[in-house]
């Protein structure tokens, strides 16, 4: 199975959007970890593999790849940028089955990006899907809520069960 590719610009994202750009003037660490908690429900929800890049060219060192809540989360190398990163990624991937995507609201990433091949989704879009993608999860849960709110114990029963029960009901054996 061939999966969409979603790269993040992450401190783009934190920047952009509200609640964590106030989470991140207390404390960034925290920021990073609720962009990775969304994106990872956003995997989750879309099938998309997403690839999360953060900066680190100020930091010294050989960058960093790790898995955390089940997405994959790039730290770069150091005097390598995010776009440097996202850039070199996209000519990795891009060519293949699968869609890159990338997002990012630097206009200038976009357009690079673009013309490596992987489509753009700006902060704001992406936002967008991962609000959207939280309202269907909470109306699949009420649906299913309100299922299995009518019968549970009969909802949860094996038809052979079901059966037995019946029987015994009718004083069959």
């Amino acid at each position: 199975m061939i999966r969409d590719i979603l790269i993040v610009d992450g401190y783009n994202m934190i920047g952009a959007w509200p609640m964590l750009r106030e989470l991140a003037e207390q404390d960034l660490e925290a920021a990073r970890d609720r962009l990775i908690d969304m994106l990872a429900e956003y995997q989750g929800f879309t099938g998309r593999k997403v690839l999360l890049v953060f900066d680190a060219h100020q930091v010294p060192g050989l960058g960093a790849r790790l898995r955390q809540s089940r997405i994959e989360v790039l730290y770069t190398r150091e005097k390598e940028t995010a776009d440097e990163c996202i850039e070199r990624l996209v000519s990795q991937l891009s060519g293949g089955a699968a869609k890159v995507y990338v997002a990012t609201s630097d206009h200038v990433e976009q357009r690079v990006v673009f013309g490596k091949g992987a489509l753009r989704l700006s902060a704001r879009e992406l936002l967008y899907q991962i609000e959207e993608n939280r309202r269907q999860i909470s109306q699949r849960i009420r649906r299913n809520a309100a299922v299995d709110s009518r019968n549970t114990f009969d909802a949860r029963l094996d038809d052979d069960i079901r059966d037995l029960f019946e029987r015994w009901r009718r004083g069959e054996t």
